[in-house]
């Protein structure tokens, strides 16, 4: 994968570090902060299943379409979630951000907007994306709120897009931020980590 290769982006806050199977038994404790899994518009793995998840994303990675993080959170002190460029578009040069969780005790920090800050400069500054986007159900309400938070815009709503683990049917929320408003965006996300604030987990 000569454009989309694993690499280890650091902040202030976070870091992420790529995903690897030896990250299993520390995501797994990760999950059980707030059991997670329990939230039935999301696909969060249980523990149990951690291990599996790790695989299935690496071999997305193996595919080409998904580059996948262990997210460290340096105030904790260990793994507390994950998050990935997936549905990758290398021709096009497009990555959505997504499949992420953090643990309930990394939530309403600063850690998600700086983990968002650096995903997006390395896709705007580094990779040369045309676009990223931010998918969500219709139901996350925080998730959808963080998401507009970060300055992204809502293209749409994808109705009946796919189904939940229960196979109920789920509205997909579209967002996304091009190359002509990542200054201001950028500019908007330095701001918010620089002053006292908290936030809800996407």
């Amino acid at each position: 994968m000569a454009w989309l290769e694993p690499v280890t982006l650091k902040g202030t806050h976070a870091s992420l570090e790529p995903l690897a199977p030896a990250q299993a038994d520390e995501l797994s404790a990760a999950v059980r902060d707030g059991e997670l899994w329990n939230l039935w518009y999301t696909a969060i793995p249980t523990p149990e299943k951690m291990g599996a998840e790790i695989e299935r994303r690496l071999g997305l990675y193996a595919k080409g379409s998904m580059l996948p993080w262990a997210v460290r959170s340096h105030a904790l002190g260990r793994l507390v979630g994950m998050t990935t460029y997936m549905n990758v578009d290398q021709v096009h040069k497009r990555v959505e951000i997504g499949s992420t969780w953090y643990a309930k005790s990394a939530q309403r920090s600063p850690l998600n907007t700086e983990c968002k800050l650096m995903l997006l400069t390395h896709a705007f500054e580094k990779l040369d994306c045309i676009a990223v986007e931010f998918r969500t159900s219709f139901f996350n309400f925080a998730s959808r709120n963080a998401i507009a938070r970060l300055g992204a815009k809502q293209d749409g709503i994808l109705r009946n897009h796919q189904r939940h683990a229960d196979g109920s049917l789920r509205d997909t929320v579209v967002f996304s931020i091009t190359p002509a408003e990542w200054p201001a965006v950028k500019m908007h996300l330095q701001y918010q980590l620089q002053r006292p604030r908290t936030e809800a987990a996407q």
